[in-house]
């Protein structure tokens, strides 16, 4: 069993002089482990909980601050360049088709004759 905790509290009554008046109060070891208990738990449910929120609120906020002037600039700049690269792809494909069509146009060259 804990000792008694001793309070020493001061009464100021209506005449204006001081009495200090002593209470005891008596706190067991289980009341205190209960309180840690209840408080831990309450603080190990809450603070993901409010950790959860905060980031929540933060993603909201930066998702609200996208300039759409600067998507739009994005976008028209990677527009013009997926227009180039498929020039450029046309452009390769159709020497390949001139090359194929050379190649396949050559007349074969005669073959050296057999040596026996």
């Amino acid at each position: 069993m804990m000792p008694a905790l001793v309070v020493l509290a001061e009464v100021v009554p209506m005449a204006g002089a001081a009495r200090f008046v002593v209470h005891a109060a008596m706190v067991t070891g289980g009341e205190v482990a209960v309180v840690a208990i209840v408080f831990g738990t309450i603080g190990s449910v809450l603070l993901p909980f409010a950790r959860a929120m905060a980031r929540r609120v933060d993603s909201q906020s930066a998702n609200r601050q996208l300039p759409l002037g600067d998507v739009t600039d994005r976008l028209d700049r990677i527009e013009r360049a997926v227009e180039s690269i498929a020039l450029e792809v046309e452009r390769v494909s159709e020497g390949q088709r001139f090359v194929t069509k050379l190649l396949a146009e050559k007349t074969p060259s005669p073959l050296p004759p057999s040596q026996p």
